[in-house]
């Protein structure tokens, strides 16, 4: 069975420091929810709040309409998979995946088939005799994966799984995690600072910062329109430009310092009016252009060739330096020193408040504005 999340005006304190204050969230029935930020921002703080690691100083927690807060982290009936694995080294892999239902007092016969299952979703049955010092860390991996589910949890709580695992197999692990999830149908919460891996794997991401949640939202909606400047600068790559504004009507004009303009139609009517902003251009929503002097004169620094796309560094004539990717061409890449012109596509680019608290752009999905609920 699995259940819904819900969180409400969360509070947790270390000594007489506040790491999370008043903070709302729901995970929905089934979903796969990631928690997401910078290392202190109070993620893994809020998993094990949720877990019962963590004492609650305030707020309320709901497993569908139990309260949970005084509930034993034994009787949460949750699965845990942690960063180093967890898995008992004097236990073979099939009395470590096994180890739960025992613990449960399962019958025998039960055990047998449950560990079974597990062992072949998790492909590691032909390591079932094995002890753990044998086995790779992807291995170790799906055998603590398997251990965490085959005791059929409401929740799964998964804290930076895949951290040790080096890149080839981070991706490959990512990828069963979730067609696993899929599979099961597990409500399941993950937390990560790797902004690639929640983007790959999540329906939702929760954005935290100094244990505030920034912005709730698909990784489509995190990255096409983030929420505010910090949403936009800690998912992917992107270039941060001011800019003066004015207003005509409907139509906002971005003033660069380099002389360049950019005219948007999709600015919320409440920021229609003369203002000094931020821009946030990520490197693909720029054009170079060599032939033309109409945009923003560059100069190219360097390049770095990736196969399916060229990274750009160049300076514009103001100093301020700018990352451009591009398809790569089959033609010759564009020398060092070389001048470039660059446009811009007007309609992805982000524009926020001069403080960077708001994205002035139009289509902002934000669930953290009603607590978290799509």
């Amino acid at each position: 069975m699995s259940v819904n999340i819900k969180i409400k005006n969360a509070v947790k304190r270390y000594g007489k420091s506040t790491i999370i204050s008043g903070l709302s969230l729901v995970i929905k029935e089934g979903e796969f929810f990631t928690l997401l930020g910078p290392s202190g921002c109070g993620k893994t703080t809020l998993l094990r709040m949720i877990a019962g690691f963590n004492f609650i100083e305030g707020g309320d927690f709901f497993f569908n309409d139990e309260r949970i807060n005084m509930i034993d982290p034994a009787k949460r009936n949750i699965g845990m998979v942690f960063q180093n694995y967890a898995i008992f080294p004097h236990l073979s892999v099939k009395n470590n995946v096994a180890f739960g239902l025992k613990n449960r007092k399962y019958s025998k016969d039960k055990i047998e088939t449950e560990t079974q299952k597990f062992l072949e979703l998790m492909k590691i049955d032909q390591y079932k005799d094995r002890m753990p010092n044998r086995l790779s860390g992807g291995q170790q991996q799906r055998v603590a994966l398997a251990r965490a589910l085959v005791i059929q949890p409401d929740v799964l709580l998964m804290d930076e799984p895949l951290s040790n695992l080096d890149a080839k197999l981070r991706v490959e692990m990512r990828q069963t995690i979730r067609e696993i999830q899929r599979r099961v149908g597990i409500t399941t919460v993950y937390v990560t600072h790797d902004q690639e891996e929640a983007m790959a794997i999540s329906d939702r991401i929760a954005v935290m910062k100094d244990g505030v949640i920034q912005h709730i939202g698909t990784p489509k909606d995190l990255y096409q329109r983030p929420a505010n400047l910090f949403v936009s600068s800690f998912i992917g790559r992107t270039n941060i430009l001011e800019a003066d504004a004015t207003v005509n009507g409907s139509l906002m004009t971005l003033h660069l310092k380099d002389g360049f303009t950019v005219s948007l139609s999709n600015v919320q009517p409440e920021f229609r009016q003369d203002r000094k902003v931020i821009v946030s251009i990520r490197p693909e929503e720029f054009i170079i252009s060599e032939n033309s002097d109409e945009g923003l004169r560059a100069v190219v620094d360097s390049s770095v060739f990736l196969g399916l796309n060229t990274h750009y560094y160049v300076h514009l004539d103001s100093g301020q330096e700018v990352e451009i990717i591009q398809e790569s061409k089959i033609d010759e890449i564009i020398p060092e020193k070389h001048t470039v012109y660059l446009k811009v596509k007007a309609e992805k680019i982000n524009v926020f408040t001069e403080d960077g608290s708001r994205n002035i752009v139009k289509g902002v999905n934000n669930d953290s504005a009603n607590g978290g609920e799509a």
